[in-house]
């Protein structure tokens, strides 16, 4: 296997900038998914808030392993730059016929920031079957700002996913994804394994940025979702303008001019009369 990081492209980030998520199917290998379960039914040891990755997980664990993948480091390192520090980690744990679902939240309760983000990683080291529940994932949420339970009064939304998905997959959300764990109405035990990290660099050009110019990039920015009504559609791309602009240091981007348009301040341009 390729020890070569495999950085995302320019396409690829402007999916997550859409998106809000990210996913790599089946990018864990087998034999590492077997281990992941006997890990995590031993249980894992905490870890100081803002510890750098090798402190965090030192050579040879589990998690180190798992980040160090060369699909997972590349995309990791393409959202939140080289040498993240991680927030916290956490195993999730759905037994059989676990009759009760997390209510639909942000994770970001009083994250405010628009000039940077945490990825959060999601593991499963199971394939997830639509009885198993899954992750809940409402695309295109992650820029709506709200106080973490907030959306729990909403039972279904037009366009979520749930998450099913071939063992091994690995998903990078951004932090203020709108997301819920499902019941589980199997007879296996689902475990999801989840890593916040925070960026230490700024958060500009940090993928391979050869394809920045393909038109694919404003397709991908341009998408809708179902959920949204034709303004609050138009607010959320208003809001990855400006997330894109930050990303590329490009100041100047825009989509059907909805930027430019309310950045014009006349009063404030110097008279040439």
């Amino acid at each position: 296997m390729s020890t070569t990081r495999q950085l995302l492209n320019s396409v690829q980030v402007a999916r997550f900038v859409a998106h809000g998520f990210l996913r790599l199917d089946a990018v864990v290998p087998p034999q590492m998914n077997e281990e992941a379960l006997g890990v995590f039914d031993t249980g894992l040891d905490p870890v100081p808030y803002g510890c750098e990755v090798p402190k965090a997980f030192p050579e040879g664990s589990f998690a180190r392993r798992l980040v160090e993948l060369p699909a997972v480091a590349g995309a990791l390192e393409s959202l939140v730059g080289p040498d993240p520090t991680v927030d916290h980690h956490f195993v999730h744990t759905r037994e059989p016929h676990q009759g009760s679902a997390q209510p639909l939240h942000a994770d970001a309760l009083i994250d405010l920031r628009t000039d940077a983000f945490d990825v959060q990683l999601m593991y499963y080291p199971q394939e997830v079957t639509a009885d198993m529940g899954g992750t809940l994932i409402v695309p295109g949420s992650h820029l709506r700002r709200t106080n973490e339970s907030d959306t729990g009064r909403y039972q279904n939304l037009l366009g979520q996913t749930r998450l099913t998905c071939p063992a091994g997959t690995v998903a990078l959300l951004h932090h203020g994804i709108w997301h819920g764990g499902r019941r589980n109405d199997s007879d296996t035990v689902r475990h999801m394994y989840k890593i916040r990290f925070n960026p230490t660099v700024p958060q500009v050009r940090l993928w391979d940025t050869a394809d920045l110019d393909d038109p694919a990039v404003g397709e991908e920015l341009r998408r809708v979702f179902p959920w949204y009504e034709t303004a609050t559609g138009r607010l959320e791309i208003h809001n990855r303008v400006r997330l894109w602009r930050s990303l590329t240091r490009d100041p100047g981007f825009d989509i059907d001019h909805w930027a430019t348009r309310i950045s014009n301040r006349p009063a404030s341009r110097r008279s040439t009369v």
